[in-house]
C-alpha cells in the first residue's frame, strides 16, 4: 500500500514544483557568461530566498485556515458551540466554508439551548406531577423516576435507579393490558391505581414508560361530595314531608284535647289526616324512586328488533300523538326492559312538554302538537331521536341532577335513570334545544361495537343488519 503523504508536505512539494521553473531560470542565469559572477550569484541567491519565503507564506495561508476550521469542528464535536472562525466573507471559497461552519455552530448552539430548556421544563413538569412516572429499559431496570414515584415507593431515586421492576413491585405493570385499573400496595399508598404503559426508544434501545395514578383519593373525594349531595337532597325531601306531618299532628292533638270538642272537629281531623296521608304517599314515592335508581341491575343484553321496540314505546303514551318516522330496519343487542324504560321516560318528558299550556310559553308554537320519534345509523353508532315542540330547556345545568324536577309530581330521577341505562350500554343521552323552532331534542346514542363493526359501517338508509348468534355485552348492531 502506498504511504500517505501529509497535506502540509504535499503542499510544500507542490510549491517547489511551481517555483521550479523560476529556480531553473536563476540557475541558468548563474552559469551564463553574460553578466559578472557577483551579480549572477547575488541575483540567484535573492531569487532563491524570495521563492522560499513565497512558498512558506503560501503554505501558511493555506494550512492556518484549515487548522482553524479543524479547531472549530473539534469544538463542535466536544460540545463547544461558542467558537467562530474569523475572516469569513462571501464570494470567497474559503470564506464560504467558514460561513457555513459558523452557521452550523450557531444552529447547534440554538438546538442545544432549546434541548436544555425543554429538558429543564420536562424535569420541572415531572417533578410537579402527582402521578408516578417510571421508565424501564429492555432488561426491566429502572432508568427514570419522578418525585411522585419516590413518594410512592418511599425511597430516594438514587436507591431506585438500576433496580428491576420485580424488586420494586412493578413487574405486573410491565405485562398485560397497557391501560387498566389495578388494586396495588406500595409503601407510600394502598388502593386502586390507573395504569398506563407505552413504549419509546432512547439511544436506539427499547424502553417502557409506566405511569401510575392513585385513584383512591379522587374517588374518596367524589364519594364524599356525592354523599353530601345525597344527604342534602334527602334531608330536603324528608323535611318537606315530615314538617307538615308534624305540624298537622300537633294541631290535631291540640284539637282533640279540647273539652268540649268543637262542632267541626270531625271535618278538621279528616282534612288533617288526608294531608298527612298525601305527604306520606309523596315520601313513599320519593323513597321508591331512590330505590329504583340505586338498585338498577346490570343490563342483560339480547337481540331486539329496534323498529318494533320504538313503535311499542310510541303506542304506550296516548295523551298526545307520537309520530314514528321509520329509520333503517334491523336489530340491536340491548337489555329490552331497560331500553324500553329509557325510551318511555324520554317520550313521557316530550309529551309533558307539549301538553303544557301555550299561554305559559308565549314563544312556543301551537302547531305540530306531536312528538317525533325516529332513528338513524351512523358509521360507528345508532342514534334514536325524540323531538318535541314544547318550550325547550330553560337551563341545562340541573338536567341530570338526581331528584331535581320542575314538575309538580315529578320524582327527579327520569333523566338520571336514562343516562345510567345508556351508559351501562356504553352509550349516552343528551338534551338540547331545537334550532328551527321552540322545543327540545333528546338523543340516545348507542355505540356499534363488536367484531366486524367497522366493516358493517353503512349509510343511514341501509339495513342495520341481521341477528347474531352471539350476544354482546354492549349495545351494538348485529351484523
Amino acid at each position: 500500500m502506498r504511504a500517505q503523504i501529509r497535506f502540509e508536505r504535499r503542499l510544500r512539494l507542490m510549491t517547489l514544483a511551481v517555483a521550479a521553473p523560476g529556480l531553473l531560470a536563476v540557475a541558468a542565469l548563474i552559469t551564463s557568461d553574460a553578466t559578472s559572477a557577483s551579480l549572477r550569484w547575488g541575483g540567484g541567491l535573492l531569487a532563491a530566498v524570495a521563492a522560499g519565503v513565497a512558498g512558506l507564506v503560501l503554505v501558511h495561508r493555506v494550512v492556518f485556515p484549515l487548522q482553524t476550521l479543524a479547531n472549530l469542528l473539534g469544538g463542535l464535536r466536544e460540545g463547544d458551540f461558542s467558537t467562530r472562525a474569523r475572516g469569513a466573507m462571501r464570494d470567497d471559497a474559503l470564506g464560504e466554508v467558514f460561513l457555513e461552519a459558523n452557521a452550523l455552530a450557531e444552529t447547534l448552539r440554538e438546538q442545544r439551548l432549546g434541548a436544555l430548556e425543554a429538558t429543564a421544563l420536562l424535569r420541572t413538569v415531572m417533578a410537579e406531577l402527582d402521578v408516578a412516572v417510571f421508565a424501564f429499559d429492555g432488561g426491566q431496570r429502572l432508568r427514570l423516576a419522578n418525585r411522585a414515584a419516590e413518594n410512592l415507593l418511599r425511597r430516594p431515586v438514587e436507591q431506585l435507579l438500576g433496580r428491576t421492576a420485580l424488586e420494586l413491585g412493578l413487574a405486573e405493570g410491565l405485562s398485560g393490558d397497557p391501560a387498566r385499573t389495578l388494586p396495588l400496595t406500595f409503601p407510600g399508598a394502598v388502593g386502586r391505581f390507573a395504569l398506563r404503559r407505552s413504549a419509546f426508544r432512547q439511544d436506539g434501545r427499547a424502553h417502557q414508560l409506566l405511569v401510575l395514578t392513585d385513584l383512591s383519593r379522587a374517588l374518596r373525594e367524589e364519594e364524599r361530595q356525592a354523599w353530601q349531595r345525597l344527604v342534602r337532597v334527602l334531608g330536603h325531601e324528608l323535611n318537606n314531608s315530615l314538617a307538615p306531618i308534624k305540624s298537622l299532628a300537633g294541631s290535631l292533638e291540640s284539637l282533640l284535647s279540647r273539652d268540649p270538642l268543637p262542632a267541626d272537629w270531625r271535618e278538621d281531623c279528616q282534612r288533617g289526616l288526608g294531608v298527612i296521608g298525601q305527604r306520606s304517599d309523596a315520601l313513599t314515592r320519593f323513597l321508591d324512586a331512590y330505590a329504583r335508581l340505586a338498585k338498577l341491575p346490570p343490563p342483560r343484553c339480547r337481540p331486539v328488533d329496534l323498529p318494533a321496540l320504538i313503535r311499542r314505546v310510541a303506542a304506550l303514551d296516548s295523551r298526545a300523538p307520537v309520530v314514528v318516522r321509520d329509520g333503517p330496519p334491523g336489530e340491536i343487542v340491548v337489555d329490552p326492559d331497560q331500553m324500553e324504560q329509557l325510551l318511555i321516560n324520554l317520550v313521557r318528558n316530550a309529551v309533558d312538554a307539549i301538553l303544557a299550556p301555550v299561554s305559559a310559553h308565549p314563544l312556543r308554537s301551537s302547531e305540530e302538537p306531536a312528538v317525533i320519534l325516529t332513528w338513524l345509523r351512523r358509521s360507528d353508532e345508532i342514534e334514536v331521536t325524540v323531538i318535541d315542540s314544547g318550550s325547550g330547556i330553560a337551563s341545562a345545568a340541573n338536567l341530570f341532577v338526581p331528584f331535581f324536577t320542575t314538575k309538580p309530581k315529578g320524582s327527579g330521577i327520569g333523566l338520571i335513570l336514562c343516562r345510567q341505562i345508556a351508559e351501562s350500554h356504553g352509550g349516552s343521552v343528551t338534551l338540547e334545544n331545537r334550532t328551527d323552532r321552540p322545543g327540545c331534542v333528546a338523543r340516545l346514542r348507542l355505540p356499534l361495537q363488536g367484531e366486524g363493526a367497522g366493516a358493517r359501517a353503512q349509510s343511514s338508509t341501509e339495513p342495520l343488519g341481521k341477528p347474531s348468534s352471539r350476544p354482546q355485552t354492549t349495545a351494538s348492531l348485529v351484523g
